[in-house]
């Protein structure tokens, strides 16, 4: 399998599959193909298909095979940023936000990560549910705006704003921290609550959160009633 990342602020990776590889998919995500790919739907059980819901995802998963002769297909990305391709093994599985999976290779397991913490999840702005990868393969991830990855040291601890977390390894914990000062926590702007990720390990923060986005243009929208 070969791909290729094209394409901005809205990106697509084109995906070139040798006769009888495959790729895996959320239904409805193929943007383009080759004509002798294959496509078969899943369920996956109740359980999977719940779990799929709760991420926000489709309830069915799909799998297209090139069939007698190379493929391709296309998975575009639903809003500015970037696509990252993250390389799995067995010693490294990551957490995501939800949302962000475009497809996978058959190799990569995909589950739902709850916060152990439950103030962390409802108050830290990630969300209580994420998404976990692990395995072996490639999975591909939409992200809002630039990336900037950072490596944490065991105990090493960064901060972020809600919304700013776009992925992380599966070794890093997250917390939530209480804007220190009352002028700060009302005035500051930025919020009551902060997301903190405490090393060892990779993170990657997203420059354009979604969120954030639709409070800018928020006052720029124009409604009206009656």
């Amino acid at each position: 399998m070969r791909y290729e990342i094209k394409g901005t602020p809205l990106p697509v990776v084109i995906i070139s599959l040798a006769a009888g590889e495959a790729i895996d998919c959320e239904n409805g995500a193929m943007s383009w193909m080759s004509g002798n790919l294959k496509q078969e739907t899943k369920g996956g059980g109740v359980g999977k298909m719940f779990s799929r819901a709760l991420t926000g995802e489709s309830l069915f998963t799909q799998t297209f095979t090139a069939e007698g002769k190379d493929g391709f297909i296309a998975f575009s990305s639903s809003f500015p940023g970037n696509i990252l391709a993250v390389e799995l093994t067995a010693g490294r599985s990551i957490v995501v936000q939800k949302r962000s999976y475009l497809a996978s290779t058959p190799g990569v397991n995909k589950e739902i990560f709850f916060q152990k913490k439950l103030g962390a999840g409802l108050l830290g702005g990630e969300g209580f549910i994420m998404q976990k990868f692990s395995g072996n393969g490639i999975v591909f991830l939409e992200i809002d705006g630039a990336c900037i990855e950072y490596e944490l040291a065991a105990g090493e601890k960064m901060v972020l704003d809600s919304g700013y977390l776009a992925m992380m390894d599966e070794t890093c914990k997250m917390d939530i921290e209480a804007v220190a000062g009352l002028k700060n926590k009302f005035l500051g702007g930025d919020g009551i609550f902060n997301t903190v990720v405490y090393g060892p390990g990779k993170v990657t923060v997203q420059t354009m959160p979604a969120m954030a986005v639709a409070g800018a243009i928020q006052p720029y929208i124009i409604t009206s009633g009656g």
